[in-house]
């Protein structure tokens, strides 16, 4: 890992070659559709979210248009569609777009520079587990600003490298381990998450973070790890309130 001194922005030091072979795992007829109770778990967390940003918005859900960018096989799309939303999607994996677009979705794909939206087009973009893919993400969010409708929101979720669990378990840690998560090169935390919305003429108006974990089943004995589990329940709300909790949720928003 390279680190930045300033903002503790992790980058992977991956070939190239690693990077895209490994992202091969996405271009897949299911892509990310979670399955059984994981399927409703998703649905009621996502669509909590999604409520959450059309009332922020002052809109009802069905007066919002919404871009989910690496929308893969829909499986948020098909959450946003069933409270009302107006979707889309962008996907550059062909199998999976595909996948989604049997769903009924639209989906362009490519990459969102490829899609060439209107101007101020979108009220709410989603960009969950797509920015730590890239290694120029501001590219992706002046994009993505271009098209927000002035007052717009992009509701982002990433991993966060300055979490507890990133601490504690370091290069064990499953996130940074690029055979099991294809792709996972850029590591970001609450500062340098708020560093990127800055340059990009965005305003990050909440950052969230939640779950930690202390050790691996695989990795310790029966003993350790039953004391690593009450440890992570213990330190659950504590991780929330400094954000030191390893899934981060940010909201940025476009400047009226």
């Amino acid at each position: 890992m390279r680190i930045c001194p300033k903002c503790g922005q992790l980058l992977s030091a991956c070939s190239e070659q690693w990077f895209a072979d490994s992202m091969q795992e996405f271009n897949q007829p299911e892509g990310t559709l979670p399955s059984g109770r994981n399927a409703l778990r998703y649905k009621k967390r996502m669509g909590k979210m999604l409520a959450d940003a059309a009332a922020r918005l002052g809109k009802q859900p069905t007066e919002v248009e919404m871009l989910d960018v690496g929308c893969s096989s829909g499986a948020l799309l098909r959450v946003a569609g069933d409270l009302g939303f107006a979707v889309y999607g962008v996907e550059p994996a062909t199998t999976a777009a595909s996948t989604a677009r049997t769903l009924g979705f639209e989906v362009f794909d490519g990459l969102l520079e490829e899609a060439a939206y209107a101007d101020n087009r979108f009220d709410l973009v989603t960009l969950f587990e797509v920015i730590e893919h890239l290694t120029e993400p501001a590219d992706l969010l002046l994009e993505i600003r271009r098209i927000l409708k002035p007052g717009g929101i992009l509701l982002l979720g990433t991993g966060n490298g300055a979490s507890w669990t990133a601490q504690a378990l370091g290069a064990k840690w499953e996130y940074f381990d690029i055979s099991l998560h294809g792709g996972h090169i850029s590591f970001f935390n609450p500062e340098s998450l708020r560093l990127l919305a800055d340059r990009c003429g965005l305003t990050m108006t909440s950052v969230q973070t939640s779950k930690v974990n202390f050790a691996e089943r695989k990795d310790v004995g029966p003993v350790v790890y039953r004391f690593s589990r009450a440890a992570r329940e213990l330190m659950l709300w504590p991780s929330r309130w400094l954000g030191r909790g390893h899934d981060m949720l940010a909201t940025l928003q476009k400047p009226e």
